[in-house]
């Protein structure tokens, strides 16, 4: 009589594993149905009759939020660029299609600039040349290849890790220097690009450049090689490659100029 009722008990408890794992395997049915991932060692046989079903259910669970937390990931990096970028960004709508100052009525496109948006050294120029005014690049005819040379041959850099930006945005008639109020419209633009980049160490090409940066009346000839500071960045004033294309019997002065602004950014990095 035990023994029937045993027997029946048995069975009762098998039959009702074997609902237990038809359930399971339903949800987990379900679960991949919805594109969640099961993990394969929650695939039990039905016929194990010693199976106990709360550790199965309990992985089932843990499981099933484990596919969420990549896409949350995904999208934080691509709604969340570096600050620098997006600031640089902002400058450049804000800009838009530059109508400020005499210039934009000759203009062929705006030359914003180009590099590293977190670039720890800014190279900047007066104004766009033709070159640069078709492409909206700048520094890209014969003194940016000039220029090209002296970052990547001379500093062992490449060009793409500074930034190359000039006072102006659009190319002044027949090259010539930008005027004060040309200037004076587009500096606020320059002020926010530096700002944004926050570089450790500014090179200033040429006279414009020099003066515009310093708010000084003296020239290139007689600070250039010599520290500066801007907004509390060393600056090093130098000859512009278009200079040197001239008068290339000064680019060892430039190069000397280089070379104090390598020993400087090395100094900054070692500190």
């Amino acid at each position: 009589m035990f023994l029937r009722h045993g027997a029946s008990f048995v069975n009762d408890i098998q039959q009702e594993l074997l609902e237990i794992v038809t359930q399971v395997r339903t949800h987990l049915e379900y679960q991949k149905a919805l594109g969640v991932t099961v993990v394969e060692s929650l695939a039990v046989p039905v016929s194990t009759a010693a199976l106990v079903p709360q550790p199965v259910v309990k992985s089932v669970r843990a499981a099933e939020p484990a596919p969420q937390e990549p896409a949350r990931k995904d999208s934080t990096v691509a709604l969340s660029p570096p600050a620098s970028s997006g600031t640089l960004t902002l400058v450049r709508e804000e800009l838009g299609e530059c109508t400020r100052c005499k210039l934009s009525k000759g203009r062929n496109a705006i030359v914003f600039g180009e590099g590293n948006p977190e670039a720890k050294l800014v190279f900047i120029g007066e104004g766009p040349g033709q070159e640069e005014d078709q492409q909206g690049r700048p520094f890209v005819g014969a003194a940016g290849q000039l220029l090209t040379d002296i970052i990547v041959k001379g500093m062992g850099l490449k060009r793409e890790d500074v930034y190359i930006c000039n006072i102006v945005k659009c190319r002044p008639p027949g090259n010539r220097n930008p005027e004060p109020d040309e200037i004076e419209a587009c500096e606020p633009f320059l002020i926010k690009q530096l700002q944004a980049i926050r570089p450790q160490v500014i090179v200033a090409l040429g006279n414009v450049a020099v003066k515009t940066l310093l708010k000084t009346k003296a020239g290139i000839t007689s600070l250039r090689g010599t520290w500066q500071t801007y907004q509390g960045i060393p600056l090093m004033p130098t000859f512009h490659p278009a200079y040197l294309l001239r008068t290339p019997g000064d680019k060892k002065l430039v190069w000397e100029d280089i070379k104090k602004v390598m020993a400087e950014m090395n100094k900054i990095k070692k500190g």
